[in-house]
């Protein structure tokens, strides 16, 4: 088992590496550069800066240097000195740009997951047990369309009914007159009245997929002989269903957790943005647009390093999970 983690632990380093690099490129792949963008957006607004200008910009900011001088000069900096560099938008530290936003973003994804899994785990195995029962067929139309309807929609379907139905303005984390003031009860209860839509949105359309994904892994499983001889030896169908088959059938889940870390950090951008949430995605979609290339760069590596880590815990939840990966 050592050998086994001793081996997806040196195989992450150079796919740590080699996305840090990939990271980068792909920031520097628009025509253009983060004084371009500056540039146009002055100009639509009504202002401009000269060429002369845009030039001293690029030669402060070492836009002119080449491209491995460039990438050195920002992975060094996180290597050895933590520094993220600087948002050549937001002119502040990306580091505090990312986590002043992070809490509110890991609270949020991770009670989504939380709700996901506990929705998604005994509906799955219920319809599985029951299968073509009325509440399967609820449970199957529900999948279908928590799938199918997208879920910037469903926040605007939900926007709606509070605000005709309930006359609440649910949009953002806190209302209006809370903003920047500091937390208190009166805050924290008026942030529970807002943070319920995202939390039913993102669930929602989580659960509906690893639903079906269960059901159809507890289908399989349960006409395998091994369920028979449980059955067998006197077992109630509780204790079969939960000790054995379940235990396969949520390899899946755990596979998941490589994405999930990634999810948790970036939330769900549309969303997020549709909700007016303080969140990480509004802030990495601006960062791209605007090519803020340290910010955005810095956003792309973070993602891809939660994904190296997830993909590892999910391979060693596997395996401590499953004996047939652990021994293969």
């Amino acid at each position: 088992m050592l050998s086994y983690i001793g081996r997806r632990l040196l195989w992450a380093i150079p796919t740590l590496i080699f996305v840090s690099f990939i990271s980068f490129v792909i920031i520097q792949l628009p025509p253009g550069d983060f004084v371009t963008a500056y540039a146009a957006q002055l100009r639509n607004s009504g202002d401009y800066i000269t060429e002369a200008q845009e030039a001293a910009l690029r030669a402060e900011w070492g836009l002119n240097d080449p491209l491995l001088v460039q990438y050195w000069r920002w992975i060094s900096n996180i290597i050895f000195y933590g520094d993220f560099g600087r948002s050549l938008e937001w002119n502040s530290a990306v580091s505090d740009l990312i986590w002043e936003r992070l809490g509110l973003t890991l609270a949020i994804s991770t009670l989504s997951m939380v709700f996901t899994w506990l929705i998604a785990i005994p509906v799955g195995v219920y319809s599985a047990t029951r299968q073509y029962s009325v509440f399967d067929y609820v449970f199957t139309v529900f999948g279908f369309l928590g799938k199918g309807v997208p879920d910037f929609l469903l926040a605007l379907i939900l926007m709606w009914m509070t605000f005709v139905w309930l006359n609440m303005d649910v949009g953002g984390l806190v209302s209006p007159q809370f903003e920047g003031q500091p937390w208190d009860l009166a805050k924290f209860g008026n942030m529970l009245t807002h943070i319920w839509i995202p939390l039913v949105v993102l669930a929602t359309g989580g659960a509906a997929g690893l639903i079906r994904v269960m059901r159809a892994n507890m289908l399989d499983e349960l006409r395998k002989p091994y369920v028979e001889t449980a059955y067998a030896q006197g077992f109630g169908e509780r204790t079969v269903v939960w000790r054995y088959p379940v235990r396969v059938a949520l390899n899946p889940f755990i596979s998941t957790v490589g994405w999930a870390l990634p999810a948790l950090f970036s939330g769900d951008v549309i969303t997020a943005v549709v909700l007016n949430l303080p969140t990480t995605g509004p802030l990495l979609l601006q960062a791209l647009k605007m090519q803020d290339m340290y910010l955005a760069g810095s956003f792309i590596l973070i993602l891809s390093v939660f994904t190296v880590i997830g993909t590892v815990l999910s391979d060693i939840l596997l395996a401590l999970s499953d004996p047939r990966i652990r021994f293969s």
